[in-house]
């Protein structure tokens, strides 16, 4: 997506303003925002000629003609739909929002037929024993586990390319050579794979400690047991238009207690609720940081996510939120497993 700063216009801009913006862009367009930068709608070279012909003068403001039901798009809104989007509507730019509405960026369609390749690098998480998957995992990797024909890991890192985030590092340990035999350096998948060996349990971020050094701007962290098509390119974004020092993707998990839940007040009943849903936020194992948040991962020693965005956290930095809406499975269990592959070609095909 490209920065947005440029072409904000207030509701209350002139009309030559407006032509001045849309002039010096390459996107002829403006998007008009109130002082927050919630989108309230658009403005094409095409809607300012419309009105100067129907008598406006380019000292009048915009207030009356801007578009205010512009077609957008969310954060986690993948390229296909978005372009599928795009050419429904005829449109060239789209822009993006959050889900408060407010403007995170806007995407030119033309950008999304060609992948930029992206210098930040993606760290993967692949080297789980996956017990509870066994026997399968008994001689394979959990990662490596075939999904759709292929291995999940495969997907993952095919996922990310898409996006132009081909500088892969695969932190790895249970039968690693099973996994560096089949992606060796990643020029067959075209992308740059280097890979970080584990000697030791390590957790859920410790293996961070050992590639520090690499990681220079910021960095994707993800488990490579996990199965989404959520827009990485968006999450990115989503992150530095945050100031996040880190980003967690959360999905949304329901649990219903099986039983009528009694409330109970003064040793009163004060009412009873039939099987309560309950919904919370999940971690969905997909993490965007910022180089500074490495300084809180000791050297060589087990380490987990959420004792880092506790520390984080406790510094005062910003540890912002991603909510994922689209497809997400866990591989946890062979249950996990199963619907992995009933649900494949559905969702990736």
């Amino acid at each position: 997506m490209k920065n947005y700063q440029q072409i904000l216009l207030s509701p209350r801009a002139t009309i030559r303003k407006a032509l001045e913006i849309i002039d010096s862009g390459s996107m002829k367009i403006a998007l008009v925002a109130d002082e927050n930068e919630k989108l309230l709608g658009t403005l094409t070279d095409g809607d300012i000629r419309r009105t100067i012909l129907n008598g406006s003068g380019l000292d009048d403001s915009i207030e009356t003609i801007y578009n205010r039901t512009p077609t957008t798009c969310g954060v986690n809104d993948s390229k296909e739909k978005i372009l599928q989007l795009a050419v429904a509507r005829k449109l060239y730019q789209i822009p993006v929002v959050d889900d408060e509405g407010r403007i995170v960026g806007i995407t030119e369609v033309d950008e999304l037929l060609k992948p930029a390749h992206r210098t930040n690098k993606v760290v993967i998480m692949a080297g789980g024993l996956g017990t509870r998957l066994s026997p399968l995992t008994d001689t394979t990797p959990k990662p490596m586990l075939h999904v759709g024909n292929k291995p999940i890991l495969e997907t993952i890192i095919e996922n990310f390319s898409k996006y132009g985030y081909t500088d892969i590092i695969l932190s790895v340990s249970y039968k690693s050579h099973v996994i560096e035999e089949h992606f060796g350096d990643g020029a067959a998948f075209g992308v740059k794979i280097e890979y970080v060996h584990e000697s030791k349990r390590m957790g859920t971020a410790g293996a961070l400690s050992l590639v520090r050094g690499r990681l220079t701007e910021p960095f994707f962290v993800m488990n490579g047991d996990l199965l989404t098509n959520i827009n990485f390119e968006h999450m990115h974004d989503y992150h530095l238009s945050h100031h996040a020092v880190a980003t967690m993707a959360v999905r949304e998990y329901d649990f219903q207690v099986p039983y009528g839940v009694v409330n109970v007040q003064d040793g009163k009943i004060a009412s009873i609720e039939e099987k309560p849903i309950h919904k919370f936020f999940i971690s969905a194992g997909i993490y965007i940081f910022s180089p500074q948040a490495l300084a809180h991962i000791p050297d060589d020693e087990l380490f987990d996510m959420p004792t880092l965005f506790e520390k984080i956290i406790a510094k005062g930095n910003k540890a912002a939120s991603f909510p994922i809406i689209e497809y997400w499975l866990d591989i946890g269990r062979m249950s996990d497993y199963e619907r992995a592959n009933n649900e494949y070609g559905g969702v990736f095909s």
